[in-house]
């Protein structure tokens, strides 16, 4: 570490030691594609999947891809819409089979569409992860932290990962399918993706490449060793992984349907091409139309304080405004509303898709829909990425976003 600060001392004296410092914060891989209705236009890709063995990040290979997994998951549940298994403005206590109700405003009826949009007065503050694979997700709920006691349902925005489990459970409940074999059946197969939420579904050629996330130098998730994992989702409370213990509605979030979703940048790209193609991508019609305009929404946009603007316990993004304007688990940037820094491309372009941020991975999906034209990006080994210069994204986002 001395001789390095010596080093920096040294390059300081030529003008370049701010230079030496970005290259040695770097990422540990990056990955660029961009796509157009038709396919693939370009691709970008640099350092390790895993660094420890030096294989080189690919586009084809798939990534923990973090909270873009929940957009995906609500092209799922729009499925279940159009063929009228689920309503999006039905209390979904009845689909449950218990009531849910923030405490606080026991009157006021929770649907999937305020589940999907972040304004069904939740909060992460009691967890949402940690449910084991033969535990009770509701349980949660009984944790006056879970709630906002000041907002009722559909009055505030507030990002919470929890009522995405909860929207697993209504979709699990509804048709007596297992999360992961759901979300196969409905998005991931019809599209041709090598693709699944945990890593029971994927194939063994699929996870042996999958992309390592790393931490404070250490791998942190899906160091598979060229292998499939033997479990790849929560354990049960001990410590087995039986999956013939699952029982519909009780613990989705052993799949991950907030974060979840294995998948690689080529084959995200294929999602953005769908929500450019008004619900058909390659020939295969999954969505109506009006469909993608109902995720698109909005749902919420920001005004007068009617909601928080950046998640809370992201210690990455610290600046307001990241978001300002929000559909069924989709985001529009470059809103152009009041202290909103919610455009990493600095061009002022409004643009639809979401984000992800977990475990040193910063990931984005991101169509511009009059153009007719997207962008899938994602980089690892983040730990502390330098705060953007043009938005509340950060540093590496924005140059993620316009190209490196």
């Amino acid at each position: 570490m001395r001789r390095f600060a010596v080093l920096l001392a040294l390059l300081s004296c030529l003008g370049i030691a701010h230079a030496a410092e970005a290259q040695a914060a770097s990422p540990t891989a990056r990955v660029r594609v961009t796509f157009d209705r038709d396919g693939i236009t370009s691709t970008q890709t640099s350092g390790y999947a895993n660094p420890a063995s030096k294989r080189a990040i690919g586009i084809d290979d798939p990534v923990r891809i973090a909270s873009i997994s929940k957009l995906v998951l609500a092209i799922g549940v729009m499925r279940l819409v159009e063929q009228g298994k689920l309503d999006l403005d039905a209390d979904v206590s009845k689909t449950l089979g218990w009531t849910l109700r923030n405490p606080n405003f026991p009157n006021k009826k929770i649907t999937l569409r305020l589940l999907l949009s972040h304004t069904a007065s939740l909060t992460d503050g009691a967890g949402y992860w940690q449910v084991p694979l033969d535990g009770e997700f509701r349980k949660l709920l009984d944790d006056p932290k879970a709630w906002d006691a000041q907002h009722a349902p559909g009055t505030y925005w507030r990002y919470a990962n929890v009522g995405f489990p909860l929207i697993g459970a209504v979709m699990e409940r509804s048709t007596g399918e297992r999360l992961d074999l759901l979300m196969q059946r409905l998005v991931i197969k019809p599209l041709g993706l090598h693709a699944c939420y945990g890593w029971p579904t994927c194939d063994d050629a699929t996870a042996a490449r999958a992309v390592v996330l790393y931490g404070e130098g250490k791998p942190q998730v899906d160091d598979n060793q060229g292998k499939k994992p033997a479990c790849g989702i929560t354990k049960a409370s001990d410590g087995s992984c039986d999956l013939s213990k699952w029982r519909a509605g009780a613990a989705p979030n052993v799949f991950g349907p907030q974060g979840g979703l294995r998948i690689s940048a080529s084959d995200l790209s294929k999602i953005g091409r769908l929500l450019l193609g008004d619900g058909e991508v390659d020939g295969v019609r999954l969505l109506t139309p009006a469909s993608v305009r109902a995720m698109i929404g909005p749902q919420w946009s920001w005004k007068d304080g009617n909601g928080l603007t950046l998640e809370e316990d992201d210690p990455i993004r610290t600046k307001g405004g990241f978001t300002c304007r929000y559909g069924l688990a989709v985001h529009t940037l470059a809103t152009g509303l009041p202290d909103c820094g919610d455009d990493p491309f600095g061009d002022g372009v409004q643009r639809i898709g979401h984000s992800g941020n977990a475990y040193g991975l910063l990931a984005g999906l991101w169509v511009d829909r009059k153009a007719g034209t997207g962008v899938v990006y994602f980089s690892t080994g983040n730990d502390k990425p330098e705060a953007g210069e043009r938005s509340a994204f950060s540093r590496v986002e924005e140059q993620s976003a316009a190209g490196w």
